[in-house]
């Protein structure tokens, strides 16, 4: 068969994508993902007893607004990556701002504490586990991301798994700031930052082999 008569026959039929159809397989996908999420925070975890008192604490809003703000970038990135030649414009620098903020807060947390109290900040008395219970609940979304994202058409494959990953990483932590109780800015910028990245690795890692199409 002529290549011609090939791609004629691979043509016909096919319309064009519904509109918004990437955003809402992503959306479906999330929705599971966020949920298998909480419910092995919920079970394995449980909610801080604290929970009604901290919610009035400023920063308990910016522990949960950082991992929903990077899950927000790296929805939009997967979304985009998922398609054949589509850029991924600001979102870089989004990310990188992001990180930036929380760098910044960090840094004036730390220069307006004592010697013997940054240690603290840094480390908390959960540094250890952090970063590996953030992962495990990553595992849900990340499933369902690289699910949606298998159903479309990603070309630049560890890229995409990685921004897939960073947003599973993100949800995650975002599970998993409803039980943590630390409250530094300094703990966050550095553990849940590291908690979402393992991810963001495990979903670059498992790109080739789940999403070659």
């Amino acid at each position: 068969m002529k290549t011609d008569d090939l791609i004629s026959m691979l043509a016909t039929g096919g319309g064009a994508v519904e509109a918004g159809a990437t955003r809402r397989r992503y959306a479906t996908a999330l929705g599971w993902g966020a949920f298998g999420a909480t419910l092995l925070m919920a079970l394995f975890l449980g909610v801080r007893p604290d929970l009604a008192e901290a919610v009035r604490l400023p920063m308990f809003w910016v522990k949960l607004a950082f991992p929903i703000a990077v899950a927000a970038i790296a929805f939009g990135a997967a979304g985009r990556l998922s398609r054949p030649g589509a850029g991924l414009g600001r979102l870089p620098g989004t990310l990188a701002g992001c990180v930036l903020a929380i760098w910044l807060l960090a840094g004036l947390a730390l220069l307006g504490a004592g010697p013997e109290a940054r240690n603290a900040l840094i480390f908390g008395t959960s540094w250890y586990v952090c970063p590996l219970l953030i992962a495990g609940l990553s595992i849900p979304p990340l499933a369902s991301a690289l699910w949606a994202m298998h159903g479309l058409a990603p070309t630049r494959l560890a890229l995409a798994g990685g921004a897939a990953g960073l947003l599973a990483g993100g949800l995650g932590a975002a599970a998993y700031a409803l039980y943590c109780d630390e409250m530094g800015a300094p703990f966050l910028a550095i553990w849940y930052l590291i908690g979402m990245l393992i991810p963001a690795m495990a979903g670059a890692l498992l790109a080739r082999p789940l999403l070659r199409w």
